[in-house]
């Protein structure tokens, strides 16, 4: 039996990376998970106005009963799912982009919240939210979760829980 006596530079060595094949880099991911805040639409006029934004989900997690959705979500459905998740959840939520307070102020001279940058911003800050919390393995087991991602409708009456995958 020989003994291998190392040297420093042989005891920090790199260990060789795999080499990738075509295959491997055009093949699909194992898992993944994409959702996309995208098309915000303003509706309304005065007081009843708001802005709403497609919220697109693909992935292949077996999580997951439906493996692409499409819904439309307003930004106070946004703070329904981070108030559910602080609830009910064992994970650290991230916060949502701010309630931009001052753009709601009467007598601006310009449109406020529904001002193109502002909406754009915003559609960054929830696109990032959403894609944090549901990129989270304990989230991905909430029913407020699945209900945000792939319901038309939310139903605020559910009984909170996890998904079942069995």
């Amino acid at each position: 039996m020989t003994t291998q006596t190392q040297t420093p530079q042989t005891a920090t060595a790199r260990i060789q990376p795999k080499k990738q094949t075509l295959e491997d880099a055009y093949s699909p991911p194992a898992n993944f998970l994409e959702i996309d805040v995208l098309d915000p639409q303003t509706h309304g006029v005065a007081k009843k106005r708001y802005t709403d934004y497609e919220v697109r989900m693909r992935t292949n997690l077996p999580v997951f009963k439906v493996k692409e959705s499409s819904v439309r979500r307003r930004y106070s459905d946004f703070e329904w799912l981070r108030n559910e998740l602080e609830r009910d959840s064992k994970i650290v939520v991230p916060p949502l982009p701010g309630k931009a307070w001052k753009r709601q102020l009467p007598f601006r001279q310009d449109d406020g919240i529904f001002e193109d940058e502002f909406i754009e911003d915003r559609r960054k800050g929830l696109e990032q939210f959403v894609n944090k919390v549901a990129g989270h393995p304990l989230a991905q087991n909430e029913k407020c979760l699945h209900m945000f991602l792939q319901e038309p409708v939310i139903d605020k009456n559910y009984v909170p829980g996890k998904i079942r995958t069995t």
